[in-house]
């Protein structure tokens, strides 16, 4: 019987299940998996200064990479760290397995350092289970290959998402029988997903060409499938409208002549009016979030049960949890859609056009583009946030990634930045995490060495975890950072100053006048090149040398502080205001 360390096994499991990296921070519980790594290892150890930047450099490598991530974390501060970069991914669905060092066995109930146990003893991976699909302790050697097996299976079948291993240190150091680990490799590593059958998909397509006004709602869902080719030809087919969560921005490409954009509170009225008055939806992958939903109020965005709905999802929870549906179908999205492909083919092999629709859909976005032209081409300092996305998307390939943070990032992007690639913004939007934005984008980047990789992100965003720059020079990852900078926690001050007058809390001031950190000085004293706009003229050439440079850039860029256009609702509105009608205003710094 041949017998190695745990430490050592683990690291030989990792490698064999393909994983090339493993973003982490160290600490006295994890440094034998270290060890391990340093010992002739494939896989790469991308090292940060805060696990919260551990983890959503993992969440935004799983997006990019479209393959699970894998996170080391130290016990009790440092696992709590992590806790929100974690939370983030699991509420958008993204796989990742956190392998986290504990207290040692032999220690319960003694709260050695570190341990959080003041309700209970060796309890650390219960604070997990509020936000993951499973969380482990290993409390026996000869039990922890079984564990590392379900937790990535756990982590990437049904609807993907976190899990938690908590080994206790000790264990890390403890020798195994080999054949213990060659054991569970037998097992197939990738699950059958359900698929719809032929009745279901045929009651659906048929429902779909009898409706008047159909409207396709997508989720992310069609991008944790893969299944934004299937989409577009069930679209091209049946000649109907795209609109989308935003989630599901760039399932469909943005210059589409069926895309509509996105719904809710940052949707325009044409979108909204659109999915309100179809007489059929079929949603794919989609939660129905407050906000692309108008807070599930009638008047705004959908008005279901009036609107027959078709909900197609992976996690049966979703189906009927905020509306009512027709038709609900537990299936992989990429499976339902060749069904309902083949199906509609064979029910109208010549398919539909609908050039009316097309005609109104970019007449639509010509408006659009008409109310944002003067802010787009106006040269006033600090810039409009519109002219800085504007310049940005005309710099950037068609295939480059994109991540946001929250704020005028966030909800600009998803309202008046076209994406042309599935997959290609990376936002958080189930936990809108301020602080995702910056990180994520080195996790992307590290994933897809070959493709331009833009980190879109406000000021109070990028200053959460500047340490993302640490590593971004320490690994030489040739992300451009762009801030967007407005010497405040905008959208909020936006809120705050519409409904109450006021802005404590909001904006930056130092001696009463507006103050901000220089970033480029700090991104040039972390060894990263760094870049203050002092003009508008200067951004789109500046980013340009910056992509082309092919280094890690941080620009910074002074940005007015005015309000994402809206023109749905959101009714913490009436919560703030019950006898107004008002969203949020623009704030001077």
């Amino acid at each position: 019987m041949k017998k190695e360390l745990i430490s050592h096994q683990l690291v030989k499991y990792l490698e064999d299940r393909g994983v090339e990296h493993l973003f982490g921070l160290c600490g006295h519980t994890n440094i034998a998996v270290l060890n391990a790594l340093e010992e002739g290892s494939s896989i790469k150890f991308i090292n940060t200064r805060h696990e919260q930047i551990a983890a959503h450099i993992a969440d935004g490598y799983a997006r990019a990479k479209k393959q699970t991530a894998v996170v080391l974390s130290h016990l009790g501060p440092g696992l709590t760290n992590a806790a929100t970069g974690v939370a983030n991914a699991a509420l958008d669905s993204i796989p990742m397995v956190v392998i986290a060092g504990d207290v040692p066995s032999h220690y319960y109930g003694k709260h050695p350092h570190q341990e959080v146990n003041l309700h209970a003893d060796a309890s650390q991976y219960e604070i997990y289970r509020p936000f993951v699909k499973r969380a482990w302790r290993v409390d026996r050697p000869d039990l922890f290959p079984q564990i590392l097996e379900k937790a990535f299976q756990l982590a990437e079948s049904g609807r993907p998402g976190p899990v938690l291993v908590s080994v206790p240190m000790d264990i890390f150091s403890m020798e195994i029988d080999v054949e213990l680990f060659e054991k569970v490799k037998l097992h197939t590593r990738k699950l059958h997903k359900p698929s719809l059958d032929h009745e279901t998909a045929k009651r659906i397509v048929e429902k779909l060409i009898a409706a008047k006004n159909p409207v396709l709602y997508v989720g992310g869902g069609i991008m944790i499938a893969d299944a934004a080719a299937e989409l577009k030809e069930l679209v091209d087919h049946l000649s109907i409208p795209v609109a989308h969560s935003l989630m599901g921005k760039g399932a469909l490409p943005d210059d589409h002549p069926l895309t509509l954009g996105m719904t809710g509170f940052w949707g325009t009225t044409f979108i909204n009016d659109t999915t309100r008055n179809a007489d059929l939806i079929l949603a794919l992958g989609t939660r129905f979030a407050e906000a692309d939903a108008s807070s599930w109020e009638k008047e705004y965005t959908f008005d279901i049960p009036k609107t027959k709905l078709i909900h197609i999802d992976i996690d049966p929870s979703e189906i009927g949890r905020n509306y009512p549906v027709d038709i609900g179908a537990v299936a992989d999205l990429k499976q339902a859609l060749t069904a309902l492909n083949r199906v509609a083919k064979e029910l109208l092999p010549a398919g539909k056009q609908n050039e009316e629709l097309k005609q109104k859909i970019a007449a639509n976005r010509a408006e659009f583009q008409g109310l944002n032209k003067e802010h787009i081409e106006s040269d006033a300092f600090p810039m409009t946030p519109q002219r800085i996305l504007q310049e940005v998307r005309e710099v950037l390939p068609r295939d480059a990634f994109i991540t946001t943070d929250v704020g005028w990032n966030k909800n600009g992007v998803g309202q008046q930045f076209p994406v042309y690639e599935p997959g290609t913004v990376l936002t958080p939007g189930g936990l809108a995490t301020m602080g995702f934005g910056a990180p994520a984008a080195l996790g992307a980047k590290i994933a897809q060495p070959n493709r331009v990789v833009i980190s879109l992100v406000g000021d109070g965003g990028f200053g959460q975890n500047p340490a993302v720059l640490a590593t971004a020079a320490e690994e030489n990852i040739p992300v451009v950072w762009v801030i967007m900078n407005n010497y405040a926690f905008g959208t909020i001050a936006g809120l705050q100053k519409a409904h109450f007058g006021t802005t404590l809390g909001t904006l930056f001031k130092r001696d009463g006048k507006p103050y901000s950190p220089d970033y480029a000085a700090i991104a040039r004293a972390y060894g990263v090149e760094g870049i203050k706009i002092e003009s508008a003229s200067e951004f789109k050439d500046a980013l340009a040398k910056a992509i082309e440079s092919n280094k890690p850039v941080v620009i910074d860029v002074q940005m007015q502080n005015i309000p994402t256009p809206t023109a749905g609702h959101w009714n913490i509105m009436d919560i703030y205001s019950p006898d107004k009608k008002v969203h949020h205003v623009a704030v001077d710094a």
